[in-house]
């Protein structure tokens, strides 16, 4: 039986053809002790078939039910759950990166049930709502192809209505409202209700991503960069963790050394109390990493060391990209970052 589904440590970054750049080097990471969030990635072969045949292999529905038990089981949560949910991102992944191209929904497996185990678990409906809200806008936009201002305008009017300027002032109450808004902006736009089962969520959202190779964008993004459109996309599905769990918690973007000069140094940018879409949103105003380092001094020196640890692995300046969910670190990607011909210079010597 063709092989779809590979777990993070049975990868590597020499894989990138079958497991897009964001998988193998989610794998390498693993296997070089960083932490990373436990999770597999669907091939490009399965990408490559879903393209051919419009329908996804037969053999990858159970092959992800094997690796979303294991999940499970290592996590001691299951996907959805009422109590204390496991919820997962579904990222797309190419052999070559293709930046904002390609689709990603995070929070998936978050229902009208698991949304109060959520806030019971996490101690705060606060950051439930809002998960739960992100969730509904993602995969409205993503997966059912509703025009995305639709859910951003009403994001504006309540926060116009509340008189607050930031998404982080809305309260539990306001984003309940707001999730209550979101499913009707599906249920008048689709005509049918928000999916409620985690699975489901889950299926729908691994072929949209499939689906996003093969967008207007994606294809002249590629005629531009000269890709070949035959490569297909990986699928990462890994265990969500949380940047908007509060001020210890947020998400960030940072280099190993500046790629316009190749200077050593700490160059990135951090934004507190976020997920990963808001850095690149321009929703707010980010931080520079000294100023992490001042709000939290021991989730920066990890991320100082992984950093070290990826430059010396990888010999080259490397992109990455990290979560902290209440003081601890995550690492969500790696790459090899673009420079100028001066940086590679000096990084070379």
């Amino acid at each position: 039986m063709e092989k779809y589904v590979y777990e993070f440590s049975e990868g590597n970054r020499d894989l990138k053809d079958l497991l897009g750049g964001k998988g193998a080097n989610l794998a390498e990471m693993t296997n070089i002790g960083l932490p990373v969030p436990p999770g597999f990635t669907i091939t490009t072969d399965a990408c490559r078939i879903y393209m051919k045949t419009n329908k996804l292999p037969p053999e990858l529905r159970v092959q992800v039910t094997m690796q979303l038990r294991r999940l499970e089981d290592a996590l001691g949560r299951l996907l959805g759950d009422t109590n204390d949910p496991l919820l997962v991102s579904v990222r797309s992944g190419a052999k070559f990166s293709m930046p904002g191209m390609m689709e990603t929904v995070l929070n998936v497996g978050l229902n009208d049930a698991s949304v109060e185990g959520l806030a019971t678990f996490a101690g705060d409906a606060r950051f439930a709502w809002d998960s739960y809200r992100r969730l509904i806008q993602m995969f409205g936009k993503t997966v059912l192809g509703i025009d995305g201002e639709k859910f951003s305008d009403a994001l504006d009017a309540r926060k116009k209505a509340r008189g607050v300027a930031t998404d982080t002032e809305l309260t539990a109450d306001d984003l309940h409202a707001l999730v209550d808004e979101f499913k009707a902006i599906v249920k008048g736009e689709t005509g049918r209700e928000f999916p409620q089962q985690p699975r489901e969520q889950l299926d729908l959202a691994i072929e949209a991503v499939f689906d996003s190779w093969n967008t207007d964008r994606a294809r002249l993004y590629r005629r531009r960069e000269r890709i070949s459109d035959d490569l297909g996309t990986a699928v990462n599905v890994v265990a969500m963790v949380f940047g908007n769990l509060g001020d210890d918690s947020g998400t960030g973007v940072c280099f190993t050394r500046d790629p316009s000069t190749g200077m050593v140094g700490d160059y990135g940018d951090y934004l507190p109390n976020a997920q990963g879409e808001d850095v690149g949103a321009g929703i707010r105003n980010t931080l520079a990493l000294a100023d992490f380092e001042k709000l939290d001094k021991k989730a920066f020196d990890e991320l100082r060391q992984a950093m070290r640890t990826l430059e010396s692995h990888y010999r080259d300046l490397c992109d990455i990209e990290f979560t902290v969910e209440r003081g601890k670190l995550w690492m969500l990607q790696t790459r090899v970052g673009k420079r100028t011909a001066a940086a590679a210079f000096r990084i070379a010597h």
